[in-house]
């Protein structure tokens, strides 16, 4: 007897047989979980992305398998919420995207099932594309311009701009080695230099990239809750779309008092791993754009129950969608965008050849706007033999992190 099967009798005879994790670095280190069922060629894929601890996730994903063999794939409410509890801790990075690759999977089967596009099952589009921001960096103020106005020229008009500087803990944006030589850390990052700078950066681009262009600008929660605000003060002439995570997550609790001194929308929430705390930072009021990493919560079954909980508070949605998100989880990322009046903008990766080669099906961006497949389930498979041929690499965000200091050696948050 298998002592996890639900307490009802299944209404067909379709049952899950496996579930596995694939790892694969054609680009960064990405983490899909496969479903298999007992109807020949029928599987399911799923984002199970935590690009920096992968092996953890892969091996959560091998345990979690013995749960849900025999399950039918179509109770993805019960077996999510199950997977969720019986761990007794519950939440974090790990576990949530072992989870979050089942989830996406047992969607993509039920999209095939059904014979529709997984946004089909949400309700249906109300958009016909989704608009992307992508990122403009440079060494210099020059460089970060004449990229914007590269991306300007490939029809993006939602544009982040992030800039470099001394030393190698400038994010986004290449930094200088001995920025600070005469400090015990020559390579420091300095907060009060960034807060002097980025003003600058964005008056010189609002002049020159003109109105119409939407700026963005991500802090990277490097700041305290006063000089996030003094750093959106600073901003206001310039109108930004938003400030992405001006505060750590350890001070996610002062958000509100942030948001409501700073006159530039604020978007937070990539680092978070619970539910809960995600649907907290909508209700007391921290975020104007809620801005989650999809697998890190779960999966497509939370993150379409937050995006409901934006719509009924006029909050909008901008989920993390950089290199390590999946071409699975772009896919979930898109099918929320298209079915939501809560949308607000959504983050753009172009992802190299190799990756459409691996993943058949990866929509490419055109115009600034991009649209998901519409074939059944998630439109997107995977090679597995050539995914083999990229084997994952440790250590590449921690080689940067660690030497993310400020100039007198004190550790800084990446």
């Amino acid at each position: 007897m298998n002592d996890f099967l639900p307490p009802w009798a299944p209404r067909d005879g379709l049952r899950i047989t496996g579930v596995r994790p694939i790892v694969t670095a054609p680009d960064v280190t990405l983490v899909v979980v496969r479903v298999d069922t007992s109807e020949p060629g029928l599987y399911g894929l799923g984002c199970a992305t935590f690009t920096q601890r992968f092996e953890a996730v892969a091996a959560a994903v091998e345990h979690l398998s013995e749960l849900v063999v025999g399950r039918h794939p179509g109770d993805i409410e019960d077996i999510t919420r199950m997977v969720h509890l019986s761990g007794y801790w519950r939440n974090g990075p790990v576990l949530n995207n072992a989870l979050s690759g089942l989830d996406m999977a047992l969607w993509d089967i039920l999209g095939k099932r059904l014979g529709v596009p997984v946004y089909e099952l949400l309700g249906g589009r109300v958009r016909g594309a989704v608009p992307l921001y992508l990122h403009a960096s440079g060494a210099s103020v020059d460089e970060t311009i004449a990229h914007a106005w590269a991306l300007m020229d490939e029809g993006y008009r939602y544009i982040r701009l992030q800039t470099g500087g001394p030393g190698l803990g400038t994010y986004g944006a290449p930094g200088t080695r001995g920025g600070y030589p005469r400090a015990p850390y020559p390579d420091g990052w300095d907060v009060h230099r960034y807060l002097a700078v980025t003003p600058e950066l964005f008056a010189r681009a609002r002049e020159e990239l003109g109105a119409e262009v939407s700026l963005l600008h991500d802090v990277h929660s490097r700041l305290t809750p006063k000089q996030a605000i003094a750093l959106c003060r600073s901003l206001e002439p310039y109108r930004l779309f938003f400030v992405e995570d001006p505060v750590a997550p350890e001070h996610y609790d002062r958000l509100p008092e942030v948001r409501e001194a700073s006159p530039v929308p604020i978007a937070a929430g990539e680092q978070l791993g619970s539910v809960a705390e995600s649907a907290r930072l909508v209700t007391r009021g921290g975020v104007d754009l809620l801005r989650l990493h999809v697998s890190a919560i779960g999966g497509l079954t939370p993150a379409r129950k937050l995006t409901a909980l934006c719509e009924l508070t006029g909050t909008q949605t901008a989920w993390h969608g950089p290199a390590d998100v999946s071409p699975i989880g772009l896919a979930a990322n898109l099918a929320l965008d298209m079915t939501t009046p809560a949308f607000g903008i959504q983050e753009g990766h172009v992802y190299p050849d190799v990756v459409h080669e691996v993943f058949p099906g990866t929509p490419r961006p055109r115009d600034g706007y991009i649209e998901p497949p519409h074939t059944p389930g998630w439109g997107i498979d995977i090679d597995e033999a050539l995914a083999a041929k990229h084997p994952p690499k440790k250590y590449g965000h921690e080689r940067w992190a660690t030497r993310v200091r400020r100039p007198d050696g004190a550790i800084e948050a990446p």
